[in-house]
């Protein structure tokens, strides 16, 4: 199974490679289904003026278009970076079954880092948790963009 989740962490780090590309902080990810990606982005807040469009978002949107429901059951969010808490309540809302994410965000991170916002029992959604798939990759890739933004 970690093999099978490592071939889709590696399509999120090349679209989080893309928001790195562009200037924005670099996450990447994208929603499946079955085998099939149904939704994908990356961050694009800057270059959209858009302070919702977080990677996970985008995915969320497309996702839930091509699929004619704001709703996803039986789908998997694979995202670079641990989400924030906008886009673990939207993660929550969108019926997303689970999460699985390369490293942490220590100083955001909503879903183990800072809070555990899936767990709170007034949710009528529960979504599973998976991290540390591509964790040196996904880490170094925002380590190595930040450290070039501050030089």
């Amino acid at each position: 199974m970690i093999e099978h989740y490592e071939s889709w962490m590696k399509r999120a780090l090349n679209l989080a490679q893309q928001a790195a590309d562009a200037g924005e902080v670099p996450v990447g990810a994208l929603i499946v289904k079955g085998d099939e990606v149904i939704g994908e982005g990356f961050n694009k807040p800057i270059t959209s003026n858009d302070p919702t469009a977080h990677a996970e978002i985008i995915a969320l949107r497309e996702a839930a278009s091509n699929q004619n429901n704001y709703r996803l059951p039986g789908t998997t969010l694979f995202v670079t970076i641990e989400p924030c808490t906008m886009c673990v309540g939207a993660l929550i809302h969108g019926r997303i079954d689970t999460v699985v994410f390369g490293a942490r965000e220590p100083r955001a991170g909503a879903l183990l880092s800072k809070m555990q916002l899936h767990l709170q029992d007034h949710y009528n959604h529960k979504m599973n948790v998976v991290e540390g798939v591509l964790e040196n990759e996904c880490s170094a890739l925002m380590r190595n963009f930040f450290k070039a933004r501050r030089a």
